[in-house]
């Protein structure tokens, strides 16, 4: 069975706690060549928010994907094409492993066919999801390999996603996580910034998703991303 991101190179996820750069508009955002868009964020994010960034980008041909920070913000809207729900492999406790997902399958009326987990390895200690989480990230090539494992072979996850969040990761390690996965689908995600760096880290995984950028410098940056990641 093929799932909507065996086929894609590269994710924009649009925070919808920021806004974008002055004299840009979510149609400029939707014709970056992105292969989805992923709405999310870690702090102060509200379903309002939410439900604001999903208006704006419904009206284009591209895939709209809600990762929720929370049960309370997840939105029910024809215009997604499904929710990706994060579940943090290394964090310092069971609630971002367990804990959060017991309160999301309470939600009435949840859309099994259109819900996904990712199997988060937080790296960057610095970054607001590692403290949310706790997560441990004083970890080696062979210890996010091994998380990998666990998360694939015995867990299932279909998507494995190793975070940086803020800054450029390092490519062994991203590396040995995506030789360890057998049919899972390896995300990378932090300091993306240009084509170079879009193109080394998409020769190390699946899918590299692009965030920060988008608010930081603009569409045109995205832009240049989408093509190391094609190019890679």
């Amino acid at each position: 069975m093929s799932n909507p991101w065996d086929d894609w190179d590269h994710v924009l996820k649009v925070d919808p706690d920021k806004e974008l750069l002055d004299g840009e508009t979510f149609e400029d955002v939707c014709r970056t060549g992105t292969d989805a868009i992923e709405i999310g964020g870690t702090l102060d994010i509200t379903a309002e928010k939410m439900t604001r960034v999903i208006d704006a980008a419904a009206e284009y041909d591209v895939p709209l994907y809600q990762e929720p920070s929370n049960p309370g913000v997840v939105i029910e809207s024809p215009a997604l094409d499904g929710y990706l729900i994060p579940t943090v492999f290394n964090a310092g406790g069971p609630f971002w492993i367990t804990g959060a997902h017991k309160e999301w399958v309470r939600i009435d009326d949840l859309d099994w066919e259109r819900t996904h987990t990712e199997a988060y390895i937080v790296l960057n200690p610095d970054a607001a999801v590692a403290e949310l989480t706790n997560a441990d990230c004083d970890l080696t090539p062979d210890d996010v390999e091994a998380y990998a494992k666990v998360a694939e072979r015995m867990f299932g996850q279909e998507i494995v996603y190793v975070e940086y969040s803020g800054t450029f990761g390092d490519t062994e390690t991203v590396a040995a996580a995506h030789d360890a996965l057998n049919d899972a689908s390896l995300f990378y995600g932090g300091g993306i910034h240009d084509y170079e760096s879009a193109n080394e880290m998409a020769a190390h995984s699946d899918v590299i998703v692009v965030g920060d950028l988008l608010h930081d410098e603009g569409v045109d940056a995205v832009r240049e991303t989408v093509r190391g990641a094609k190019d890679a």
